[in-house]
């Protein structure tokens, strides 16, 4: 039995899979989604929604709380000015993790991971536009 065996190692080591989650962190924070492998994916659920949570109460505590482990002041501004309040009546699962087929290399399980209420994108037409 493995009960109480806390988190996906993701054969790193402990200061790449900290760096690695960070860095994905930021990026699924300033795009709103991001494509990667399942078990990142899970593994980074763990880290991004109690950022969220953190986001939701803006305190000067929490923002440096959220900045200590994001290190970009930019995503931290989003994290309090935008998802903060787009998630205040939410109690929690931000994230929704869809399966999204097999990488063509090694034919490892892919995942789309994108914020719940995620603003739909605009489509842009090609022609010229109307005045």
């Amino acid at each position: 039995m493995r009960h109480r065996h806390g988190l996906r190692k993701l054969n790193r080591t402990t200061s790449h899979r900290l760096a690695m989650l960070r860095n994905m962190t930021n990026s699924l924070f300033t795009h709103e989604a991001i494509k990667t492998t399942l078990p990142k994916a899970k593994e980074l659920r763990r880290v991004a929604e109690p950022l969220i949570t953190l986001g939701k109460t803006p305190t000067l505590a929490n923002r440096r709380l959220a900045f200590d482990r994001l290190r970009d002041r930019v995503v931290v501004t989003k994290l309090f000015n935008d998802l903060g309040p787009r998630f205040a009546a939410r109690p929690g699962g931000y994230l929704r993790i869809l399966k999204f087929g097999f990488r063509q290399g090694d034919n490892a399980p892919m995942a789309l991971v994108e914020l719940v209420d995620r603003p739909a994108p605009v489509a842009e037409t090609s022609g010229a536009k109307a005045a």
